[in-house]
């Protein structure tokens, strides 16, 4: 990869060598200097193999360093966690739904075919809704903590670095607030930090 900016070389290769293997295998660092977001990690597709992470540098920069390593780990675990094929009767009725419409498409029936759509809108919507659930993004919290002490984070600052990131991004990107799953993400840190004796509620992650 060639860059114009020597810093911004540096930040990529530096972040590439901070991934775990299989972040460096199915994530891809794409500098996006145009975008309003330090960064964006897009819920990937179905199909794809390669997965982006759209990072505007100048504005992550701003980050300090500790921040953007959770960050990036962070959004690296969370493409791990990412599943759209995981067994299950919501992916099987997505399939079932694709080749309806298929079927019904060749056969010219009009209702067949709004039915047969309608059942693959409606899975594959509550697929989507289940890769951006807080008991995921709780689960991509852990593993990003996880990979961090394995580079030589403790548990406490990678907690709380990682929290930093959570408010400090918001901050950066001229946000007036959080949304509700950073809310949920920030009291689970400080539960585990022990910045806080409130935990988040069962029903919340279920």
């Amino acid at each position: 990869m060639t860059m114009l900016n020597p810093d911004v070389d540096r930040e990529i290769r530096r972040l590439l060598d901070l991934m775990p293997a299989s972040g460096r295998m199915n994530c891809k660092l794409v500098p996006q200097p145009k975008q309003s977001s330090a960064i964006v990690v897009p819920l990937p597709l179905p199909w794809t193999v390669v997965r982006p992470i759209f990072i505007n540098l100048s504005l992550w920069l701003e980050l300090p360093l500790p921040e953007r390593d959770m960050t990036l780990l962070r959004a690296v675990a969370w493409l791990g966690e990412v599943r759209w094929w995981k067994g299950g009767a919501y992916p099987a009725l997505t399939v079932v739904g694709f080749m309806a419409s298929g079927v019904e498409l060749v056969q010219g029936d009009a209702m067949g075919i709004v039915s047969a759509l309608g059942l693959t809108t409606v899975t594959a919507w509550q697929i989507w809704r289940g890769n951006r659930s807080p008991k995921l993004e709780l689960a991509a919290d852990e593993q990003a903590l996880a990979v961090a002490q394995r580079r030589g984070y403790s548990q406490t600052d990678a907690v709380r670095h990682l929290l930093g990131a959570i408010e400090h991004l918001a901050a950066i990107e001229g946000r007036s607030g959080l949304e509700f799953n950073e809310l949920i993400r920030c009291q689970n840190l400080r539960a585990m930090a022990r910045l806080s004796s409130v935990s988040v509620p069962d029903s919340l992650i279920r």
